[in-house]
């Protein structure tokens, strides 16, 4: 064990709790929610033995002691980990933060020899001595007068020089950030071009299931796609340059990035509220276990292979699977409140009219709520088919490849979504979800709002659910 005599005092303060704590520690410590810890924090992230902080090999260190929510360092969840100067320590993914700092002691200064010299100054520089002079004195005056005019010519010699680095610095600025701005508003641009190019394809298909010639079409198909792929690298990039996904970014930042790019948002034209959004439907996903027990029934079901491949053949998104899951939790007998427009059932909700429209027999039981045997919105395999083809039709056509307007379609119903959408632009740079609830907001219910960011949180949680404190793994990598 390191001599504890040796070790500098370390600063503790964690200051979002209530109230504040700041101690300083010379020995080692324990931190929990135990009382009988040297911290106690009362807080639902933090354990009972949480972490312990010591000081070995010349430095300190903190330990997680097996606690069930970890300890994270930016972000990154961590076993132990030195403490720098100056270190941020997160207790759980949500818990409070400690702040560690070391308090280098600062060395004695001498104050005879302080005294010492400020007397010498004071009789041979200052020129403001009552004491009496001799000639060494004044010759001594006189030189450092000379040196202080000389000095003073090099000093305004080096400010003037200073002031036109200034100036060229300045300028410099100033064109990297207009370069940046103009290469930002390219790579804006090129993303919506690819966008574009996803609603041609759509088209295309559409056009090429229709036609007589369908060998023809799908070779141009084959074309259009070849022309994404490379709209898609150069966008990339264009990412890369822009540092969009910086490596100070923890990995949560970028997972939320990427979800939103997944469901055709740009990086670059996101909301400045939109991280802390995730963050906040991450913390209720949290507070329930329906996420969890959603994607255990999916699995037990076998259902997460035959959405994502429908998903996938139709070209759309594989986590449109989560908008099952905050549909019905994926019980296939499930039955919704009644509505003026029916009652919904069935693993995708469908209501009665939308049933029909894509093929799907209603059963003698359409107006209870009551499992109906008849109904083909309770036959998985037909009901999903049916269910991807709404989604892909929304997501080619009005929706302009926004995918969280087509969750916005799929809650609050496209003939209340549809004709707002309608009198946007018809392009995908105009025609998104944020434009939606800049005209819009005060007119869409909460519950479509909730659903939308459900579904995105909970895509985002998917992606890595142990970096958010769930105890399953990606439910679509395994497929």
């Amino acid at each position: 064990m390191e001599d504890q005599s040796q070790a500098p005092t370390l600063h503790v303060a964690i200051n979002d709790i209530e109230p504040p704590i700041e101690r300083e520690f010379t020995s080692p410590f324990r931190i929990g929610r135990a009382d009988q810890c040297d911290i106690s924090i009362k807080h639902e992230y933090v354990s009972r033995q949480h972490v312990e902080v010591s000081y070995q090999d010349g430095q300190w260190w903190v330990e997680d002691l097996h606690s069930s929510n970890g300890i994270f360092l930016n972000g990154k969840k961590v076993m132990r980990t030195p403490v720098g100067d100056s270190t941020q320590i997160r207790l759980g993914i949500a818990g409070p933060i400690l702040a560690l700092k070391v308090v280098h002691p600062r060395a004695p200064q001498a104050d005879g020899d302080r005294t010492m010299v400020e007397r010498y100054i004071q009789r041979y520089f200052s020129g403001k001595s009552d004491e009496a002079i001799g000639e060494h004195t004044v010759f001594l005056r006189r030189a450092a007068a000379k040196v202080h005019a000389r000095q003073r010519r090099n000093y305004q010699w080096l400010v003037a020089a200073l002031v036109v680095v200034l100036l060229v610095a300045g300028i410099y600025a100033w064109r990297v950030q207009r370069q940046l701005t103009e290469q930002k508003s390219s790579a804006q641009a090129l993303f919506y071009a690819m966008k574009s190019l996803d609603l041609d394809i759509g088209n295309l298909q559409t056009l090429v299931q229709n036609s007589s010639q369908k060998d023809a079409g799908l070779a141009e198909i084959q074309k259009y796609r070849a022309r994404r792929v490379d709209l898609e690298r150069n966008y990339d990039r264009f990412l890369a340059t822009l540092k969009v996904y910086d490596p100070k970014l923890t990995l949560k930042q970028k997972l939320i990035l990427r979800v939103a790019r997944i469901f055709g948002e740009c990086e670059l034209d996101m909301p400045k509220n939109f991280e802390a959004e995730i963050d906040r439907y991450i913390q209720r996903w949290h507070e329930t276990d329906r996420l969890r027990t959603g994607i255990q029934r999916a699995k037990v079901n076998g259902y997460i292979k035959p959405i994502t491949d429908e998903l996938l053949a139709e070209g759309l998104p594989p986590q449109f699977f989560y908008l099952a899951l905050q549909e019905s939790g994926f019980e296939q007998y499930s039955s919704g409140p009644p509505t003026g427009k029916g009652i919904a059932k069935g693993v995708w909700q469908f209501i009665p009219e939308t049933a029909l429209k894509y093929g799907l027999h209603l059963g003698p039981l359409i107006d209870l709520r009551r499992p109906d045997p008849g109904d083909e919105r309770h036959h998985f395999d037909k009901e999903t088919k049916a269910a991807v083809r709404y989604l892909k039709d929304l997501y080619d056509t009005d929706a302009q490849a926004s995918g969280f307007l087509v969750m916005a379609c799929y809650n609050w119903g496209e003939g209340r979504v549809l004709p707002m959408v309608r009198e946007m632009p018809d392009n995908p740079r105009e025609r998104n979800f944020w434009r939606l609830l800049t005209k819009y907001k005060d007119r869409m219910p909460q519950e479509t709002y909730d659903y939308v960011f459900y579904i995105a949180s909970a895509a985002v949680i998917g992606e890595d659910p142990r970096l958010f404190g769930f105890d399953f793994d990606n439910p679509l990598a395994t497929n």
